[in-house]
């Protein structure tokens, strides 16, 4: 199977879920400074969520370079991801409108930590039709960044409750972690 497809298909589902997401903005009614302000939260959930999903879309880019075939379950495991992936709008949303407030802050992470698990099924499908001495295989042998997004997630979840703002900080800090690509895959495509 041409994995040209897979790619094409996901890069639009992903241009699709960045204007859902930017299309939740509503343009204040007044003219003035003071009409902002009620849309700060609801911006800084659009700004996290961008990140997530462009480290998402750089990620798999990456991924589907070293990529050599594709079979019928790579296309359902990277469905499954796209699944999670378009259930961010509505937790950005959510949270935006709601002043991170608990209950939305946690299905919010929920989303992100269904998003990691299915974007890792879809890199163990990959690997597993590749290989153990695929390019993929051997970058991903030791995913301390993976292990420790899923950590930070779980932890986030239940948080919400405790303190928003600790949860906010846990996925904020799984973006950070994540917001320089992974270069492993570059450098061994490039020898």
């Amino acid at each position: 199977m041409n994995k040209n497809r897979i790619e094409a298909f996901s890069d639009g589902v992903l241009a699709i879920i960045i204007t859902i997401m930017i299309l939740e903005i509503k343009v204040p009614i007044n003219s003035t400074f003071e009409s902002l302000k009620p849309l700060i939260p609801i911006f800084l959930s659009y700004v996290l969520s961008f990140t997530y999903v462009g480290i998402y879309w750089n990620n798999h880019h990456h991924m589907f370079q070293a990529v050599k075939q594709i079979n019928g379950k790579v296309l359902w495991g990277n469905l499954f991801l796209l699944f999670w992936l378009s259930l961010i709008p509505f937790g950005t949303s959510w949270i935006g409108s709601q002043n991170f407030s608990a209950v939305p802050m946690s299905c919010y992470g929920f989303i992100l930590f269904m998003c990691a698990i299915s974007y890792t099924i879809l890199l163990k499908k990959i690997i597993k039709l590749e290989g153990k001495d695929s390019l993929l295989a051997k970058v991903n042998e030791n995913d301390y960044k993976g292990k420790i997004s899923l950590i930070f997630y779980l932890l986030g979840i239940p948080m919400a409750f405790v303190s928003v703002w600790v949860s906010g900080l846990l996925y904020f800090a799984v973006a950070i972690i994540w917001i320089i690509p992974d270069m492993r895959i570059e450098k061994q495509i490039m020898k």
